[in-house]
């Protein structure tokens, strides 16, 4: 897949370790998703256009830049929302929508349960957020009800990236790039990344 960007980078993958240790507590399970988060914010951001402006510092008048278009966030509910506040430190003028989507544990297929963003998303850039990248049916739909509804131009951020994954995300939305920390193994019989780290969702509020 030419869009995938599978981040390289120490810290991530210290997190990462974090992440997979089914000893890690629930907060330092938040911390280490967060700072990853950072580093795919950080990621994405270079590919973000600005436009120039004017600045005074202490002694001079220069050039300085800002963010030329509308940033909309989309995370998926509910593991997405573990890596919103990390985006919007790094993006503060970001808007926020959401999206729920609901797996069916029997047919491994995704439906949406609920939906609420700014308006003009045919005007912004969107970056979805969503921890796992597993069978890619998730994702999929969620990206064929943000294009129905007029988004264009989209990036999908995860921590975690399953082959039968990406492989999906590239037949249906070959455009989109992919921002992963890592490509993991494969998928078990359940449609769980291996090795994977588990359910992110319960891991980061606690609900195993």
């Amino acid at each position: 897949m030419s869009n995938l960007h599978i981040i390289e980078n120490p810290l991530i993958k210290r997190d990462l370790t974090y992440l997979r240790d089914k000893n890690t507590k629930e907060y330092q399970f938040r911390l280490a998703l967060k700072r990853i988060s950072f580093i795919l914010a950080a990621e994405i951001g270079k590919e973000l256009s600005v436009t120039e402006t004017t600045v005074e510092t202490p002694l001079e008048t220069t050039t300085g830049y800002k963010i030329a278009q509308q940033i909309v966030l989309i995370p998926v509910l509910r593991a997405g929302l573990s890596m919103v506040s990390a985006f919007i430190e790094m993006i503060p003028q970001a808007k926020v929508g959401h999206i729920g989507m609901e797996r069916d544990e029997e047919t491994l297929k995704a439906r949406t349960y609920y939906f609420k963003t700014p308006k003009n998303l045919d005007q912004s850039k969107v970056i979805v957020l969503d921890p796992m990248l597993a069978t890619g049916g998730s994702a999929t739909a969620v990206f064929n009800f943000l294009k129905e509804n007029g988004a264009n131009d989209c990036v999908f951020a995860c921590l975690i990236a399953a082959p039968e994954g990406i492989a999906k995300l590239a037949a249906e939305h070959p455009e989109i790039p992919v921002y992963t920390a890592v490509k993991d193994r494969q998928l078990n019989e359940r449609g769980y990344i291996l090795p994977g780290l588990g359910d992110a969702g319960d891991r980061t509020f606690g609900t195993l």
